[in-house]
């Protein structure tokens, strides 16, 4: 029964935070914790005899098992990434955490096969930062997705669409997404009697024939937007200084700042991550992708939030992988090996 009011106090912490702000990573670590502790309690009140005890062996032992099937996924993945869309640093990222999820076991069979206790310290020094990353990914990832699915809010004074890069002066497909995305959504404001202004965002790259603003401005007039209602913010070089110039650009026209953010679904939650770090009164929805693109892209998503946090994530590390040293050094007596 304790764990049932655990899980039901930190579900209820959940709903209080989401209601105050719904763009907080942590909000995901509430309900995954309350989730956890919920979906146990329901297991073992379930569950007659050693049935839960059974079912908890069963897991620890499908968890290794689970882990390589990840990896192996995340490298074939990989390698359809590169062959569709070339070899960049950004494509190698699913292969090289699939291999990097092997390296415990590589330590693990070193360990059994010299018996040296030096070993099994560094596996679980590993083995600790590798559960903190992944207790946070698992935070991450069903949160972005619930946080992806709920629904627009109208009342909109501005659609702010991100860029995403273009080839020559075309709009890509990642791109188009988004821009009609945002058509979709200045529809239903024009017809709900509102009108926004549509903001396109984007500098011009060194191998760009025009500023991504001007491209993605000409594809909305294309589809039938007034240009009057198009605003460029042709500057910005990241989602950062987009959303700093967005802010300045909204305040000399004098329109209200509440605005919706449009970018890729697997960009969301880290924007709108961004948004409340920068205190903007904004909203943010996502465009579809293509599913191969899409674990490499959360990946890096991912990535980008641990390196924003990556003061608290670095001392949370070090803090974690000191521990097995500490208990090492703490028993001198332990034999160096396994047989002695």
């Amino acid at each position: 029964m304790m764990l049932a009011v655990v899980g039901l106090v930190l579900l209820g912490v959940f709903v209080l935070r989401f209601r105050k702000d719904r763009r907080r990573l942590s909000n995901g670590v509430f309900l995954l914790l309350g989730m956890a502790f919920c979906g146990v309690w329901l297991l073992g009140s379930g569950a007659e005899g050693d049935t839960p005890v059974v079912l908890a062996g069963l897991l620890v032992l499908l968890s290794p098992l689970l882990v390589l099937v990840l990896a192996g996924l995340l490298m074939v993945n990989g390698g359809q990434l590169l062959r569709r869309e070339g070899v960049r640093v950004a494509n190698l990222l699913p292969l090289g955490l699939g291999i990097a999820l092997l390296v415990p076991y590589v330590l693990l069979a070193v360990a059994i096969f010299t018996g040296e206790i030096w070993f099994v310290v560094i596996l679980a020094s590993l083995t600790m930062a590798v559960s903190y990353i992944g207790f946070l990914f698992a935070s991450f990832l069903p949160y972005s997705l619930f946080y992806g699915a709920l629904p627009y809010r109208p009342g909109m004074d501005a659609i702010v669409v991100h860029g995403s890069g273009l080839l020559g002066d075309r709009v890509p497909p990642l791109l188009a997404s988004r821009l009609d995305r945002a058509v979709e959504l200045y529809r239903a404001e024009i017809a709900a009697g509102r009108r926004p202004v549509l903001i396109t965002s984007g500098g011009k790259g060194s191998d760009e024939a025009v500023s991504e603003a001007a491209a993605m401005a000409g594809y909305l007039v294309d589809k039938g937007v007034p240009a009057e209602n198009v605003v460029l913010e042709d500057r910005s070089t990241t989602t950062r200084e987009n959303l700093l110039y967005t802010k300045r650009l909204l305040g000399e026209r004098g329109t209200s700042t509440r605005m919706v953010l449009v970018t890729s679904n697997f960009h969301i939650l880290r924007t709108a991550i961004l948004a409340r770090r920068l205190d903007l009164d904004a909203e943010v929805t996502g465009a579809k992708t293509a599913f191969y693109y899409l674990p490499s892209a959360i990946l890096r998503e991912f990535a980008a939030i641990l390196v924003a946090y990556k003061w608290v994530n670095m001392i949370t590390c070090l803090a974690l992988t000191a521990l097995p040293v500490l208990a090492l050094l703490l028993t001198r007596d332990m034999p160096h090996h396994y047989g002695d």
